[in-house]
């Protein structure tokens, strides 16, 4: 990864890094810790606000979401992206390759999303990211 490199975080990631219990939480603080040393410019977008939420929400609850929400509105933290209707346009060739089987259409709009602002970075425990053509954390 290179120094103030972009990277987009997905929604299994935010949900890692929010959950204690998440089986995933201590590679997600790693990963997160990498990001932050080398000073990247963390990207996220509103579909995958909306979908994290409503994860934290239903599975934890409304304190854990709104405490989540309230630490990525703070300055500095991270760029939210907005979902353009060329994005979602955009969003459904995903669905179209064999090789995305299974396919969130948070994931391709997020794909679409990436591609419009040149992210090519994933801080994302989804595999699809990788099969889309992004770089995961590692």
């Amino acid at each position: 990864m290179r120094q103030r490199e972009a990277a987009f975080v997905d929604s299994g990631a935010w949900i890692a890094l929010a959950l204690v219990r998440d089986p995933l939480h201590s590679q997600a603080r790693e990963h997160w810790d990498i990001l932050q040393s080398a000073g990247a410019a963390l990207h996220t977008s509103i579909p995958v606000i909306i979908e994290t939420f409503t994860f934290l929400d239903r599975n934890a609850n409304r304190d854990v979401a709104l405490t989540w929400k309230n630490s990525i509105y703070k300055p500095a933290t991270v760029k939210i992206l907005p979902c353009e209707l060329r994005d979602l346009d955009q969003s459904w060739e995903y669905f179209r390759r064999k090789d995305l089987h299974k396919l969130s259409a948070v994931d391709a709009t997020s794909f679409s999303i990436m591609k419009r602002a040149k992210i090519r970075l994933a801080f994302a425990f989804d595999h699809h990211f990788a099969v889309a053509g992004f770089r995961l954390v590692a």
